[in-house]
């Protein structure tokens, strides 16, 4: 099921993130990263002392190009849309650059 393969995957990426975060000497965020993880733990029963996906799984397969699009542009858009860049594109780690064909620091299989 959709949903049990979302809630593994980020159940390993958290265990994997929070290890490297804890275990690198060199990471120079751990404190501020520590600190929200905590932070957004408070607020969820569950959670442990640390948090880093939230609990809610939207997971939808994609069964038509439309919604394809619209979830890629979501995707595409959040950067953005957080006032980190202006437009997509200019994020240096979104596939947007390839789709705007410009050069990009990923290599992607465009659908």
């Amino acid at each position: 099921m959709l949903s049990d393969l979302i809630r593994d995957l980020k159940k390993h990426t958290s265990k994997q993130i929070f290890k490297e975060v804890n275990s690198n000497p060199k990471e120079s965020r751990k404190a501020w990263l520590e600190m929200v993880f905590q932070y957004h733990a408070k607020f969820n029963k569950r959670a442990g002392e640390q948090q880093l996906w939230t609990h809610e799984n939207h997971a939808v397969e994609l069964s038509t190009n439309n919604m394809i699009d619209t979830r890629l542009n979501y995707i595409h858009d959040n950067p953005a849309r957080a006032g980190w860049v202006e437009q997509p594109e200019d994020y240096l780690y979104s596939s947007a650059r390839n789709y705007a064909d410009m050069e990009s620091l990923i290599e992607i299989d465009r659908i």
